[in-house]
């Protein structure tokens, strides 16, 4: 287990949140010799337990395999390199494995980077508390609900879009560049093999629908859905029979079905701060930039800004002036760039709904999107160098 520090002491980073780019930040801080804490508001069971993203860039792998954090992922993760795509005019196949860069992901749930990323920054000494609910931050200082303040030379919000960091960064005036996409997709797990080979995307009248396979038992889906739907109004049997019709199951073959283990219903909504930090406090993740899901880039831009993070930390706690601005100079155009192609991918697979003569012609743009893809080889390759890079 890892150590904790004496109620008082300074220490010099104070990490609010135990996500992926919380501890991925705090395990490279101590690989460079920086004391650190990590207050995360849940039990470590919820902690471990979130199923969340599962696609992680050649980057992000990199990151974690020279930092000796990637075992897990190099035992259990699996290489992926191809998508399809699915509509009324038919169905193709794109290796972009092959294309751009010729990089891949690999597919490892996040759930299980999360417990190696514990088990690893407890092997290596670090304190991290659990059941730790911080309630405000001060300078430096980190006030935890029902427990001791923790004060450290400077604090990294990594907890998320709703946390406290953010705020705490907002109520300094920072402001926040958003879009809010108008699009919702029932996020589905299942207990069920994949039924595809690649990346599902399909492009139904009735709304988008996706398959992202998970672990050789579990899979995810996507259906596209109206604002404000209750996950609780779709029962086992809609699901499947909506994934069946809007992914074409009549032409294609059928799905792999089995139970469903998790709903819930996702707003895709993008928004980016106009700088990631100010003074002593600085963020990563979710917390300084909120990313819609249909590029699978949050998680990865967590762990660049976690990599970088560390470098422009221990740079500071150096004397270096310079280093934590410069974190926000390279940070964010890489950032923008990632939501530019998330924004590209929304338009690709979300048509407009209705019959009149504006929805038919988005929709037509639409299919032209995908036709350009499916048959330009500069349109390949800019999508797999998008698709994977961060």
């Amino acid at each position: 287990m890892g150590k904790r520090f004496d109620p008082g002491a300074q220490v010099g980073v104070v990490i609010v949140g135990a996500g992926p780019a919380g501890l991925v930040l705090g395990n490279l801080l101590l690989d460079r010799g920086v004391d650190c804490v990590i207050l995360e508001r849940r039990g470590r069971a919820a902690v471990e337990g979130r199923a969340r993203a599962g696609f992680l860039a050649a980057h992000s792998v990199r990151v974690l395999t020279e930092h000796g954090l990637g075992a897990g992922v190099s035992a259990r993760g699996r290489a992926h390199g191809t998508c399809l795509f699915r509509s009324e005019r038919g169905e193709f196949t794109l290796n972009y494995g092959r294309l751009g860069r010729r990089e891949v992901h690999t597919v490892h749930p996040q759930q299980e980077l999360v417990r190696d990323l514990i088990a690893e920054y407890l092997r290596r000494g670090g304190d991290l508390r659990f059941d730790a609910e911080v309630e405000q931050i001060d300078g430096g200082r980190v006030r935890v609900r029902g427990g001791e303040d923790v004060t450290g030379r400077y604090v990294a919000g990594c907890d998320g879009h709703r946390g406290v960091a953010r705020a705490a960064l907002a109520a300094r005036g920072v402001r926040t560049a958003r879009r809010d996409h108008g699009v919702s997709w029932l996020a589905v797990l299942a207990e069920a093999p994949p039924s595809m080979a690649a990346v599902g995307y399909a492009l139904h009248e009735r709304g988008f629908a996706g398959h992202m396979a998970r672990t050789e038992s579990v899979t995810r889906y996507y259906l596209q859905c109206p604002r404000g739907t209750d996950p609780a109004d779709w029962s086992e049997d809609r699901v499947w029979a909506e994934l069946a019709l809007r992914l074409r199951t009549a032409e294609f073959g059928p799905l792999r079905e089995g139970a469903v283990i998790d709903k819930a219903v996702v707003d895709l909504r993008s928004d980016v701060l106009q700088t990631p930090g100010a003074g002593r406090l600085w963020l990563a993740g979710d917390a300084a930039g909120l990313i819609s899901p249909s590029a699978a880039k949050g998680a990865n831009l967590a762990v660049l800004q976690a990599e970088r993070l560390a470098l422009a930390l221990e740079r500071a706690l150096a004397g270096d002036a310079d280093g934590l601005a410069g974190y926000a100079a390279e940070c964010l155009p890489r950032v923008w760039r990632a939501h530019e192609f998330s924004h590209w991918m929304s338009g690709l697979l979300h048509g407009p709904a209705g019959d009149d003569a504006e929805a038919r012609y988005g929709r037509e743009l639409q299919y032209a999107r995908l036709d350009s893809l499916r048959t330009s080889r500069a349109h390949q390759d800019f999508f797999a160098e998008n698709y994977t890079g961060i």
